[in-house]
């Protein structure tokens, strides 16, 4: 499966990361050990990894192919998007959803010490085998730190903050133990943490709450449907209609949203619900989302264009 990249905050690379202030714990919380700053991608601190190290496949999301450690064509000198501003307009839409989770910075100042595969080729190949296994650590990381911030996951918020704080030891350790991990071991431990944590939630909302874990929803007709409290962890959600639906405190860990409508849903306290997520599906001002995420760019516009085309 191809990736899908993700819309680089900024043009250029190879900086140090900012400091930035941790996050002061509740009363029920122990001290942070993971900035939440740092699991959301700061390209100007990255050596345009998710640009190499993954590959493309021709098809609606990537204009051509590419294969994993080449180089895209369009990766400047100084690890910018030469296209960036332009990525759907030039066939890239892919590039606009894939999410790293602050891995690629973490790679490139942490693990390889700032020095990127330019200046020392030797240390290309490591440094893309790395790159993947990073994100998906970082990927659980801000699910598990997420899961944390629930009140009603209390009861598993001491078992979440051993697994937080084992993960962000495994994401420092040198480049051979980073490869050598068994990820998907690791994510059958912290799974079932982040099961309960949304099952402890999701208690809460009054009446039955539907279960499609897993299902496939392609092009489902959902339009006002009844989600709230919903498990839609994993579904397929391709093409389907959620206008006006209620989506409040459902779980949409893994859902694939690409090319979902969500005009006019209400996401509020949807549970693990990515920025990656959204900017794969559709929406307009109408919709409703959690504080912490903010509303795609290209929303604004397909909203303006879909109101001149009925004009």
């Amino acid at each position: 499966m191809s990736p899908q990249h993700g819309t680089r905050p900024s043009g250029h690379g190879g900086g140090r990361p900012r400091r930035r202030d941790r996050t002061e714990p509740g009363p029920d919380r122990a001290p942070a050990v993971v900035d939440r700053d740092e699991l959301r991608a700061d390209c100007s601190s990255c050596f345009g990894l998710c640009c190499v190290a993954l590959p493309f496949a021709r098809s609606a999301d990537f204009a051509r192919d590419k294969p994993a450690g080449r180089a895209c064509g369009h990766l400047r000198d100084d690890f910018g998007c030469g296209i960036h501003a332009r990525l759907r307009d030039e066939g890239y839409r892919g590039c606009t959803v894939f999410d790293c989770f602050g891995a690629g910075q973490k790679v490139s100042q942490v693990t390889f010490g700032g020095t990127d595969w330019r200046r020392d080729p030797a240390s290309a190949s490591a440094m893309f085998a790395v790159f993947p296994v990073m994100r998906q650590l970082h990927e659980l990381l801000a699910y598990t730190a997420e899961a944390l911030d629930l009140p009603a996951a209390r009861p598993v918020h001491r078992e979440l903050r051993r697994a937080l704080a084992r993960i962000e030891k495994l994401t420092r350790g040198d480049a051979e133990s980073v490869v050598a991990l068994d990820v998907n071991a690791l994510r059958g431990e912290v799974n079932p943490l982040l099961l309960r944590a949304s099952e402890l939630t999701r208690a809460r909302v009054p009446g039955k709450r539907k279960d499609h874990r897993g299902a496939d929803l392609m092009g489902a007709r959902l339009s006002g449907a009844d989600l709230r409290g919903a498990s839609l962890r994993g579904a397929l959600l391709v093409g389907a209609d959620l206008t006006g639906a209620d989506l409040r405190d459902a779980d949409l860990i893994g859902a694939d949203l690409r090319d979902a409508d969500l005009s006019g849903a209400d996401l509020t306290g949807a549970l693990f619900l990515t920025g990656a997520q959204l900017t794969a599906a559709r929406g307009d001002a109408a919709t409703t989302l959690p504080p912490s995420l903010g509303r795609p760019a290209h929303w604004a516009r397909e909203g303006s264009a879909g109101v001149v085309a009925g004009a």
